[in-house]
């Protein structure tokens, strides 16, 4: 060869030829070369390559790689567009998944035969004294496995350093009394395992071991293991321990059942071994679809007679729990039993593709073990919830309904993470790598959208639940305003909550939909879908809004400067333009006022022109005390002193005064008598209480200094009432009637004079 390019030419012809039967090559005639060497009409062999490439010129040899490439990339291209339509797709995978069923059917009578050559082998291996000893030592290796295995267990039960039972009460004491069983347990299954290897690995030959081991393995270790960690979820025997919701029945239900069907496993793995130790092949028999299809059936089984307490066990004892919840733990049963036969069918699908080697590793088994913890990690979630939850500081029912909230979020959150923990679980069990699905087009491509628009939809969804979270944490910790009895009677005036709990359900609402638009949006996108219509029709939308409803944004924008300003907060007691209440609610647009008499009015913030409150940082209240004339206000003066000094003490008002109740002095003289008036500064909402307790301590003082409250006196003059005594019955009528009236004519009188001074 003159070049080096040209070993590598001889190298991608030589495959061609490796792949081809025939492969007819015409040499070109080099424009640039005097002759041109013909090729040889077949080239099926290496040497037949090297033996045409030296004949060749350079020109030709460029030529003829380029040609070949070309035909390379043609071929390519043609076997690219040459997908199956989804009828074939669909035709394609029913025959996948009934023509494992039909050979499984069709090996049925000669499965007892199989079965028997099987044994045959192992009794001819071995001999029957073979046989005897093989079992003989094997129970001489378990016996000392399970010495060992009580030895220790005893001595470390001798080391505990608890000397009395756990708090039940308390899940961090359950769960480590549990989890210490089942490491003590799972220990001793470990040293038991190691024992008896290690026995048996003494007193048994290779061919005795190669038998042995895979028996103690699968229908011994297998079982055991599996009951521990029954024991550890279920307690059947201890249910103050039980971390799962059901009754002693149910729980010894599912145990036992579930026991068994680690044994079936179990059994399964052994015979299928113990068939290929003896030169049955699997093939042959297909004994591994039998216990694959008892399987899953008595997994539906399970389901279908324990779906009481399986909906029990999703119920839980949370008292808070949703309707979503609820409808969660009655769909759950079905969903296992569906979930079961699903897991059987693909399995046999994948079977009938040919892909034996990917079911070795029983990622169905693997499927179904993660699908049938639910319940227990489901529990677990909300147990963990319920107990490392933060305590709610606050009180009301902003603060609760926060507090609920709170958990529901980190409840939504676990359960998200869970679910991506067991499907990244299931994907690798069945050797599917999520991050890589969309590399290739066509259907993969588009199972890549569909995996990007859930993991985008599963990130947005998480980050949508912290925001409420913090939020909610935030929350909790505020005190909302309370409606006093003063109040409920026909008073205004309260006190509001704090800037915080005004603001910020405003925020988790703009901020939820913030998240959601824009995870909507990328989801959306990573479906392949361009989004660039759907955001220059949301700013036609936002124009068309911005001409069409300026009254609406008027609104909105004067809401952001009366929050910004912080002139009102929710509970406070406000007058906007003449209607009196407290603030209820506020949303983007508008404020809603409850009236002390009840009426709700909702106002837009663009019509509010001015806002007066009455509930910001501190109250003043005036009282009057009309006093007879005669009485010396320096008396008065020292009783509302007194009585300020003493509330001052007392323990149930002393916290709401800012400044004590004192006289103020004569406040004016009326035709009654002396007004004298007090004030007193108070903490907005508490000074309904403290008016009506000075209103006492004044009159029960009053009484006890003999000072009168002046009474309204009206005092009529009639001539001749000296002589009445001499007049009849008829006259003593007419003179008693006439002062009557004199009387409603002077008092009427009055009332208007009062009515036109104020």
């Amino acid at each position: 060869m003159r070049h080096p390019f040209q070993f590598l030419l001889v190298t991608i012809l030589s495959c061609f030829a490796a792949l081809s039967a025939q492969a007819q090559v015409a040499l070109p005639n080099s424009a640039t070369s005097e002759q041109s060497t013909p090729a040889p009409e077949t080239l099926d062999s290496p040497e037949a390559v090297r033996e045409m490439v030296a004949t060749m010129s350079d020109d030709q040899v460029r030529l003829m790689l380029l040609e070949r490439l070309d035909a390379v990339a043609q071929s390519e291209a043609a076997l690219s567009t040459a997908q199956p339509t989804l009828t074939e797709m669909l035709a394609n995978t029913w025959e996948a998944f009934y023509r494992p069923v039909l050979e499984v059917l069709w090996l049925v009578p000669s499965v007892p035969g199989k079965q028997v050559e099987a044994v045959s082998n192992f009794i001819a291996t071995f001999g029957g004294a073979g046989i005897l000893t093989l079992v003989g030592l094997t129970l001489v290796a378990l016996a000392a496995g399970f010495a060992a295995e009580r030895g220790v267990l005893a001595v470390l039960k001798q080391r505990k350093t608890a000397t009395h039972d756990p708090d039940t009460s308390s899940l961090a004491s359950t769960v480590g009394f549990l989890g210490g069983r089942l490491w003590r347990e799972l220990f001793g299954l470990v040293v038991f395992y190691i024992v008896a290897r290690s026995v048996g690995q003494l007193i048994l030959t290779p061919e005795q071991l190669a038998v042995a081991a895979p028996a103690v393995r699968n229908i011994v270790l297998i079982p055991r293991v599996a009951a521990a960690l029954l024991r550890f979820a279920l307690a059947p025997k201890q249910p103050m321990y039980r971390l799962v919701s059901v009754d002693d029945t149910w729980a010894a239900f599912f145990y036992r059942h579930f026991f068994y069907l680690s044994l079936l496993l179990g059994l399964g793995f052994f015979l299928m071994s113990f068939n290929i130790r003896f030169d049955v092949p699997l093939s042959e028999t297909r004994i591994g679809a039998w216990f694959g299809f008892a399987f899953h059936a008595y997994i539906i089984a399970i389901a279908w007679y324990g779906r009481e307490g399986l909906t029990r066990m999703m119920l839980g004892t949370d008292p808070e729990r949703t309707e979503f919840d609820a409808r969660l733990a009655y769909a759950y049963p079905m969903f296992a039993i569906i979930a079961s036969a699903l897991t059987w069918v693909v399995a046999n699908i994948v079977a009938g593709y040919g892909y034996y080697g990917l079911l070795s590793t029983a990622p169905h088994l693997k499927t179904m073990f993660w699908l049938l913890l639910t319940p227990l990690v489901d529990t677990a979630i909300r147990g963990l919830v319920r107990h490392l939850q933060p305590a709610m500081i606050g009180t009301g029912p902003i603060a609760e309904q926060a507090h609920r909230s709170n958990k529901r979020s980190m409840i939504r959150i676990g359960r998200v993470i869970a679910l991506g923990a067991v499907a990244l679980i299931v994907a690798g069990a069945w050797h599917i790598n999520l991050t890589a699905v969309g590399s290739a087009e066509g259907g993969s491509a588009f199972a890549g959208n569909i995996v990007e628009f859930i993991i985008i939809a599963a990130i947005g969804y998480v980050v949508y639940e912290l925001i409420s979270l913090w939020i909610n944490r935030r929350l909790t910790r505020e005190t909302a305003f309370e409606v006093t009895a003063d109040q409920a009677a026909g008073e205004g005036g309260g006190a509001g909550g704090s800037r915080l709990a005004t603001v910020l359900p405003l925020v988790l609402m703009a901020a939820q939909a913030s998240i959601a638009t824009i995870f909507g949006l990328l989801a959306i996108g990573s479906l392949g879908i361009d989004i660039t219509p759907l955001l220059a029709g949301a700013g036609i939308l936002g124009l068309a809004i911005g001409f069409g409803a300026q009254k609406l944004v008027t609104d909105i924008v004067s809401g952001v400067f009366f929050l910004i300003d912080d002139a009102f907060r929710v509970g406070e007691y406000v007058d906007v333009g003449g209607t009196m209440g407290a603030v209820e609610k506020i949303s983007i647009r508008s404020m809603q006022l409850r009236h002390h008499r009840g009426n709700v009015h909702t106002i837009p913030y663009g019509s509010v022109e001015k806002v007066t409150n009455f509930s910001r940082d501190w109250v003043i209240m005036k009282l009057m005390f009309t006093v007879p004339f005669d009485t010396d206000p320096n008396r008065v003066k020292k009783i509302f002193k007194k009585i300020g000094a003493e509330m001052l003490e007392d323990p149930l008002f002393k916290d709401d005064f800012l400044e004590p109740f004192k006289s103020q002095g004569v406040f004016q003289f009326d035709d009654v008598g002396i007004v004298m008036r007090g004030k007193f500064m108070a903490k907005p909402g508490t000074q309904f209480t403290i008016r009506k307790e000075i209103y006492n301590r004044v009159r029960n003082e009053f009484k006890a200094n003999d000072i009168e409250f002046a009474r309204r006196e009206v005092r009529v003059d009639i001539p001749g009432m000296e002589d009445i005594e001499q007049l009849d019955e008829t006259g003593k009528a007419a003179v008693q009637a006439a002062a009557s009236s004199a009387v409603d004519h002077q008092i009427a009188q009055q009332e208007a004079e009062a009515a036109a001074k104020k």
